[in-house]
Parts: structure tokens; C-alpha cells; sequence
């Protein structure tokens, strides 16, 4: 008996300690599933049980149960009943998790739109695609890559589409996605504010060696030669720790703060500025903060990308995710439909230039594609390369828009190609070469 209640008095210790440990995990396991579950139903217009059984089906966010209401436009998740997480939609601006602040914040401002009316086909409008043939692809070999990419459900590869010529001459989804679903892109998104930054300097409003921090910041955290070109290329020399299985800097910004635009910006000095490169999701949204500061008002701010970007260009599918302040969560939440993506892809492909009017400057794309000091050839600014053979079988000159989950818009400039790949799960690099190097072969 008295072995027993040894056994016993063990096991419960070893019970409140894992508790101890692992509860404050329940806050972004509960915070994942209610903001992706809002996000999903809200703005993709998507069924909540298939959300739950495939994109909240994950390691830890499964434990979640997740409540929809529709008259509130708001998702509830509990894990075994404790740390209930709500997050509600809010026209033109998202989701947003709740907290403490949450009554505090009024959610009146929204972006402007700028869409025109579509009277052209695929890619300067929405008005279908092209019906043409081009000669040189063999339709056939295409079908093959496109089989390959779908024929094994593990990949999830849930859209497919490739243009070439600025025409799209392959496209397929798996079953309840369509061309017009919107797909979140997850740090595709970082491209988007790569690009607002590119479309500044082309108006002569910015450049890539300011210095933006305040005298006083600079003073206090020695932050005063970081220019934007470092914060672009990762290379800042700041603190960050971007780990998504445990509470990190990047789960504490995207799950608990209000103002994401801080986290990394009160994170002190840990090398001089080239010294290494970090990836890191909170300097995205530094940048955003840092152009946020560039405008005289927060209207003009959440105009900004849709008038000078996203709508100029036809992307009216797209929906920028914005936190509890109003600053867009660049890092990560950008919503589109696969032909929107594309056409993002096709912007850089054709070096700013959209149906002749030109976006931004013809050497920014050579910028953002240009390799960044200490990233081993695979990162520019704010864009993934192939300058290193990454994808052995794939032109150099290959620069990429990635996303968690395996969400990809690749550009081959050499190959006249821009593909788009959206999934629920990432792909290794020997698929995504085999994908890539499948329709390549079919361009003659």
C-alpha cells in the first residue's frame, strides 16, 4: 500500500509539473486554432469542420475545440476546457485575437478599396483567362508535373497554377478549393512589404539607406546604423528567436501582443549590422510600424497597399490582416486567391511593370533578388533564392515567395515562369525541384 501511494504521489507530481510547464503553451495552442478558424471561415468563407479536420489538424493545435458563431463573426477555442481564446473578424481589417486591451480599441478606420471593373482576361483583369495555345509547351508533359503534384494526398498540395508568356497554361484544385478561394499565404506576406518599400523609393519617398530609429532609441539601444536595407535583408544584427514550438519571440508577437510592431523593436543589439543574418517574422513587422510612420494619417497608411499595390495591379481577392493597434501583420497574414498570387509573381517577373504602367523601379526586382551576406545564397530581401543550386536542377536566376505549409510563388525569369503553389503541408526541396524541373520540361 504504502509502495502505491508512493507510485501515486509521484505521478501526481509529475502531473502538476507538466501542467506548470505546459500551460502557458495552451495560450497559443487555444490563440492558433481560434484566429485560424476566424480567419478561415471569415474572409475564405470556409466550412468550420473542415477547417478542423484539416487545417487546425496539427501536432498540439488539434487538441484545441474550437466554437464558430456567425452572428458575432467570432471563433472560441478551449483546450480540454481552459484558456479560452476568441478571436473576431472585423470587416476589411480580419481577424484579431482578443485580450484584455481588447475594448480599447475601435476597429471604424478600414482601408479604402480601388477595384475597377474588370473588362480584360487573366492576368490585367479578372474577367477569365485566355483560351490560346501556345506552341511551344507540350500540354502533355505539363499534365504529367500536375498529376505528380496532386496524385499523393500526403503532400496536400490543395492549388496548382503556372503562367508562361503572362498566359496561364496550367491550373488545378483539390476538391472545395476553386479560383476563387482565398488562400492565407502565410510569410508570402513579408514580399507584400518588401514591395510597398520598393514602390516608396520608385516615388522618391524613401531610400534603402535610411536610418529609422530615433535619436533617442539610438542613443539608448545602439541601434543607429541599422538602415532599412538591413531590416529587409535580415541583417539587422537585432535579438530575435523565431521558433514556433515553443513560447518564443515569434509565438509571444503573433498570439499576445496587441501592437506586434514592437516586438522586435525592443529587442537589444546582438551584432553589428551584416555581422549574421536571422530570419525573423518580427522585423517584418517592424518595417510595418517603421511605414506606418511614413504617412500623416492611419487612413492613408491602410490605404497605401491596396491603392498603390494590390488593387492597381487587379489582386482584389487579397485581404491584409491588420492587429488590435491597425498595423498590418506583414509577417504573416495576407489573403488571396491563387490567380491573385500569380499575378503578384508576374509583377516581378516583368521588373514592375504592370500593362504599362510602372509599379516600381526595374532594379528593385535585381534588389530584392540580389543574395543577402551570411544566408548562403538563399535569401535577398525579403524574397528566397536559388543562387546557390538550392534546387539542383532549377535556373540560379530563380527567386521565390515562400510561406509556411509549403506556399510558393516561384519566378524563373529565364524561363518566362511564374508557378504558384499553395498547400497544407511543406514540401523538401527535392519535390519542390522535381515540381519545378517536371514544368520546366515542358516549356520547348
Amino acid at each position: 500500500m504504502k509502495k502505491l501511494k508512493w507510485i501515486l504521489g509521484i505521478a501526481l507530481i509529475c502531473l502538476i509539473a507538466a501542467a506548470y510547464f505546459n500551460y502557458p503553451k495552451l495560450n497559443l495552442i487555444s490563440g492558433y486554432a481560434s484566429k485560424n478558424m476566424a480567419s478561415s471561415v471569415f474572409i475564405a468563407d470556409r466550412d468550420p469542420a473542415d477547417i478542423t479536420l484539416n487545417d487546425n489538424n496539427m501536432p498540439l493545435i488539434k487538441l484545441a475545440d474550437c466554437d464558430v458563431l456567425e452572428a458575432e463573426k467570432s471563433a472560441t477555442a478551449k483546450v480540454y476546457g481552459l484558456m479560452p481564446r476568441t478571436a473576431v473578424y472585423k470587416e476589411g481589417l480580419g481577424a484579431v485575437l482578443t485580450n484584455k486591451e481588447f475594448s480599447k480599441h475601435n476597429f471604424d478606420i478600414v482601408p479604402n478599396r480601388f477595384i475597377a471593373k474588370d473588362t480584360l482576361p487573366f492576368p490585367y483583369g479578372n474577367n477569365g483567362v485566355m483560351d490560346t495555345v501556345l506552341d511551344n509547351v507540350a500540354y502533355d508533359k505539363l499534365e504529367v508535373a500536375f498529376e505528380n503534384a496532386f496524385k499523393d494526398p500526403e503532400q496536400k498540395t490543395r492549388s496548382l497554377l503556372v503562367v508562361h508568356e503572362n498566359q496561364i497554361i496550367g491550373e488545378r484544385y483539390i476538391r472545395g478549393f476553386t479560383k476563387d478561394t482565398k488562400i492565407l499565404g502565410w510569410s508570402m506576406t513579408k514580399s507584400i512589404l518588401a514591395t510597398l518599400y520598393g514602390i516608396l523609393e520608385y516615388q522618391d519617398k524613401i531610400d534603402m539607406d535610411y536610418k529609422p530609429f530615433s535619436d533617442e532609441i539610438r542613443m539608448k539601444n545602439q541601434k543607429m546604423n541599422i538602415t532599412l536595407n538591413h531590416l529587409l535583408r535580415m541583417q539587422s544584427g537585432l535579438e530575435w528567436d523565431e521558433n514556433y514550438f515553443k513560447i518564443s519571440d515569434v509565438t509571444r508577437m503573433l498570439f499576445l501582443d496587441s501592437d506586434m510592431t514592437l516586438a522586435q523593436r525592443n529587442k537589444k543589439v546582438v551584432a553589428q549590422p551584416t555581422a549574421v543574418w536571422n530570419y525573423s517574422s518580427g522585423t517584418t513587422n517592424l518595417l510595418s510600424g517603421i511605414l506606418r510612420d511614413q504617412f500623416n494619417t492611419h487612413q492613408q497608411y491602410l490605404d497605401f497597399p491596396y491603392k498603390e499595390l494590390i488593387d492597381k495591379i487587379g489582386m482584389s481577392s487579397m485581404l491584409l490582416e491588420t492587429d488590435l493597434t491597425g498595423n498590418y501583420i506583414l509577417s504573416s497574414y495576407g489573403w488571396a486567391t491563387t490567380r491573385d498570387w500569380a499575378k503578384f509573381g508576374l509583377l516581378y517577373l516583368n521588373k514592375g511593370d504592370w500593362n504599362g504602367e510602372r509599379i516600381f523601379s526595374e532594379s528593385w526586382s535585381d534588389y530584392v533578388a540580389k543574395p543577402t551576406i551570411n544566408s548562403n545564397g538563399t535569401y535577398g530581401a525579403h524574397f528566397w533564392l536559388n543562387a546557390e543550386s538550392k534546387y539542383e536542377d532549377i535556373p540560379t536566376d530563380l527567386y521565390s515567395v515562400n510561406g509556411f505549409q509549403g506556399q510558393r510563388i516561384f519566378i524563373i525569369p529565364s524561363k518566362d515562369l511564374v508557378v504558384v503553389r499553395t498547400g497544407l503541408k511543406e514540401q523538401t526541396d527535392e519535390q519542390f525541384n522535381t515540381l519545378l524541373k517536371e514544368i520546366i520540361a515542358s516549356i520547348r
